[in-house]
């Protein structure tokens, strides 16, 4: 893992989330960009030019953000970005050859029964980045045990497990697997690969209605140091995802970091 992004909002967590990727990423050696992506509207006939104005003020910012948290000697660059917030994180991240963006689950959001804001909500369900859900005043910590929960592990897509391989080979991690029969369970769905069977330490099954639902049933159980998840469009958040905002309500795990792979297949 070498370079990881932080986008930047306004929340009053932003320092202590800053912190937490800031120490996550020396553990790995790895750079930290650190970002924040503005757009304009402005109506026909408009004179003014805000574009440079917003461009600077928001330099500004992130290099005062960036001075308030102690690096420790990682490598911090600030980037900010004009234009719709998926399209140009997305084209942000293959330019920088970014391995895993590390997100604050409300961002913006004031509300506090929201967990996943719209800004990280977005993120997370419009993306294939792999993304880190830290949540609010998390302090860093070594990753000792993960939980990992599927309702197939059938892999198709090379290179989808780096972000856990990683964790695991870093921290020593014990891995997990739940594996959720659901409804719509077919054959072949539980049948592990050599990749994933390397990693995984025990093996468990759970009928349930979701992914969601079985890892509530094993949740506490496990008492992972961090949940590993996949992004599928009708994976462990589609209950959830009806729209971008996903409540603390509807979210039990907010007491630890979640790991959203991109989709295996």
């Amino acid at each position: 893992m070498k370079n990881i992004l932080v986008p930047v909002g306004s929340s009053k967590n932003a320092k202590s989330h800053l912190q937490y990727a800031i120490d996550f990423a020396k553990a790995f050696g790895a750079k930290v960009y650190v970002v924040q992506i503005y757009n304009v509207y402005t109506k026909a006939g408009t004179m003014i030019k805000i574009d440079y104005i917003l461009e600077r003020e928001s330099q500004a910012f992130l290099e005062e953000h960036v001075a308030s948290i102690d690096k420790k000697g990682v490598e911090v660059v600030t980037k900010v970005f004009k234009g719709k917030l998926v399209d140009t994180l997305e084209l942000a991240c293959k330019a920088l050859k970014i391995d895993l963006i590390v997100l604050e689950p409300r961002t913006n959001s004031i509300k506090e029964e929201v967990y996943l804001g719209k800004t990280s909500g977005k993120i997370v369900k419009q993306t294939q980045i792999p993304a880190l859900i830290v949540p609010e005043g998390y302090v860093y910590k070594p990753v000792v045990s993960v939980l990992m929960a599927l309702k197939s592990a059938i892999i198709k897509k090379e290179g989808a497990l780096i972000p856990l391989v990683n964790i695991k080979s870093q921290f020593k991690s014990i891995v997990n697997l739940l594996l959720v029969k659901t409804p719509n369970h077919k054959e072949g769905d539980f049948k592990v690969n050599e990749e994933l069977s390397e990693m995984v330490t025990n093996i468990n099954h759970e009928d349930a209605v979701t992914t969601f639902q079985g890892v509530l049933e094993h949740y506490r159980t496990y008492n992972p140091d961090l949940l590993c998840v996949v992004r599928r469009k009708r994976g462990f958040f589609s209950k959830l995802w009806e729209d971008n905002t996903i409540l603390k309500k509807d979210f039990h795990s907010t007491t630890i970091p979640v790991l959203v792979l991109r989709g295996l297949k």
